[in-house]
């Protein structure tokens, strides 16, 4: 549990990788003040000024402190199974059948629809802890498998009472437009009128909704249909980001980035306009290889041209049950380096830095002055370890907000 009351304090004996500048932003033999839930400062231990050396003082045993780990990207909120699925596919079944069958997304809305607001949270609320016990500090959690306003209404709810009750930052994201649900068969544009003009206001009026998602594909929504979709979060003043070319290239990552979307997501199929208007919009790449792994996808993102272009890349579990059912961010990182080729640092900043980019929130992601003291304390012996070994539970403690958990 966290004891808010304390947001002052000060680690000794630590090495830092502030994410700051080139590589990792490495400064060793360092000590990290904060004062307030914000850092007050940084740097090498024997310039600690005298100020600072009374606070409430932790020894960081020689280990490495980085900013708190930010999953951008996630579904947690949900009830049921799909394992049964995960069975189809390795039966010779694809995503697309499945969900053409009546599977998929749909099956997800029905255990969701079916269950209350107290048995969804108490479904969840081990999959969260999953990911906080791995040093996560900030998450994203959208809606999208209720697909009806009392649904969506239930799953924002308890992604708001997640964030009260383990004391962490939950940014939640409106995913209507996730797929078609029944009641709306084969009238996608009725449904997304009623996406909004009655769904996402009503949502949005009652402080439930901190950005706006699609889901652009085949399966699912067109760029039309998108597009109406985003002007209905710009007319709420509601920043979007978009699940893009995913299993095809439908232009969402040119899309959205006309809409100067915080994030385009999954993007297996970008293609160069996308990255070069992602790159003008200053839309932050969203890397999701759990996905990638799971469907046994082959196509790979275009990871050398978005870094020729100096797109930022942040890396996601995607958690969900029929598609990612990933809890763990750190393997996460080591799968975008295994899978994707991001190097080490690449990935780690994947996990902090532009992670808070693709949740616009500026006041996190790195360690230096003035940030919000979100922390995550590790037993390794350098940085790369935390995209290395598979499996392993290196968080000594985290802080949220310089309250320590």
């Amino acid at each position: 549990m966290i004891d808010r009351r304390v947001r002052d304090g000060l680690l000794r004996n630590v090495h830092l990788a502030t994410f700051v500048g080139e590589g990792y932003g490495a400064v060793r033999h360092a000590a990290l003040a904060w004062r307030e839930g914000r850092i007050a400062w940084l740097g090498p231990d024997a310039e600690l000024p005298a100020e600072f050396r009374a606070l409430p003082t932790h020894d960081g045993a020689g280990g490495w402190l980085t900013p708190g780990l930010i999953d951008c990207h996630t579904h947690l909120v949900y009830a049921g199974s799909r394992a049964n699925e995960f069975e189809s596919r390795l039966n010779g079944a694809n995503y697309e059948d499945i969900a053409r069958a009546g599977g998929g997304i749909l099956s997800t809305v029905r255990a969701t629809r079916a269950a209350d607001e107290d048995t969804l949270l108490a479904a969840s609320l081990p999959r969260v802890d999953a990911l906080l016990s791995e040093g996560v500090t900030t998450l994203e959690i959208k809606s999208g498998y209720g697909l009806d306003l009392p649904s969506e209404r239930k799953m924002l709810r308890v992604a708001r009472r997640i964030g009260e009750l383990r004391g962490v930052t939950v940014r939640t994201t409106f995913l209507g437009a996730h797929a078609l649900p029944p009641e709306f068969a084969g009238e996608s544009d009725a449904y997304i009128d009623h996406h909004c003009t009655a769904m996402l206001p009503a949502l949005a009026s009652e402080g439930l909704v901190d950005a706006v998602d699609a889901f652009c594909e085949r399966i699912a929504f067109t760029p039309a249909q998108t597009t109406r979709v985003f002007d209905a979060a710009a007319k709420l003043g509601l920043p979007v980001k978009l699940h893009a070319e995913q299993l095809s290239d439908q232009g969402g990552a040119t899309l959205v980035a006309k809409h100067r979307g915080l994030s385009a997501d999954h993007l297996e199929w970008l293609s160069g306009e996308g990255i070069a208007a992602m790159k003008a919009a200053g839309t932050v790449a969203v890397l999701l290889p759990g996905a990638f792994y799971c469907l046994r996808e082959t196509k790979l993102p275009p990871i050398a041209a978005l870094r020729a272009a100096g797109v930022p890349i942040a890396v996601s579990t995607d958690a969900n049950p029929g598609t990612s059912p990933l809890t763990s961010l750190l393997l996460a990182a080591n799968m975008a380096c295994t899978l994707f080729r991001l190097t080490p640092q690449e990935a780690l900043a994947g996990i902090t830095r532009e992670a808070a980019r693709a949740l616009g929130m500026v006041d996190r992601g790195t360690l230096a002055v003035g940030k919000r003291a979100d922390l995550a304390l590790w037993r390794i012996g350098e940085p790369a370890e935390l995209a290395y070994a598979l499996g392993a539970r290196p968080l000594a403690a985290s802080w949220v907000g310089g309250a320590k958990r």
